[in-house]
């Protein structure tokens, strides 16, 4: 891809190369290693978007980490959140006393979040953070606790490293902004 494509009627902007999103990546596996030092981690993707993230952020970590994923709704096919949260699939493990990392792509309203960081911590962790890549703090409307951000991004629609277009433009390896039409 280059700095600049069209889809459909949609034309969309490089916003961060592969390598910004490497240096980010490996910025959080540095504080995430340094806070987790000696213990396991349970990284736990949100489905579908986070795998990329989940993927890299694992192989940045460099100890020991298990990995689990969850799928969560509140999109569908709009630009969007609805606001209504449904769980498609659920961790497939007891977290009871386990050190949990909540992996995200991004967080636009938080609703999502909330939803899944309530779920888990009522299962007993002996602790659940969050990480995320892209923090969209401009339209958050439910406080979620965002331990690990790797940048704040204002208020862009975004595709490519696992965020989506209905469902395609997940793969690419650097993430793009929708200039037109907005």
């Amino acid at each position: 891809m280059g700095n600049t494509f069209q889809y459909g009627n949609a034309h969309f902007t490089q916003y961060l190369s592969a390598a910004e999103i490497q240096t980010t990546v490996d910025e959080l596996a540095v504080q995430i290693r340094k806070d987790y030092e000696g213990k396991t981690v349970l990284l736990v993707g949100v489905l579908k978007g986070a795998y990329v993230f989940t993927a890299d952020l694992m192989r940045a970590l460099k100890m020991d980490v298990e990995i689990d994923f969850v799928r969560l709704s509140s999109y569908g096919k709009e630009k969007s959140s609805t606001g209504t949260v449904t769980l498609l699939k659920d961790i497939s493990r007891d977290i009871r006393g386990m050190h949990v990392l909540i992996v995200e792509e991004i967080i636009d309203s938080g609703r999502s979040l909330r939803f899944l960081y309530d779920r888990l911590i009522q299962s007993g962790p002996a602790s659940l953070e969050i990480v995320t890549l892209l923090d969209k703090t401009s339209k958050r409307v439910v406080d979620v606790p965002v331990k690990y951000v790797g940048r704040k991004v204002d208020d862009q629609f975004l595709i490519g490293y696992g965020l989506d277009l209905e469902e395609r433009a997940r793969n690419f390896s650097d993430i793009y902004k929708l200039t037109y039409p907005n």
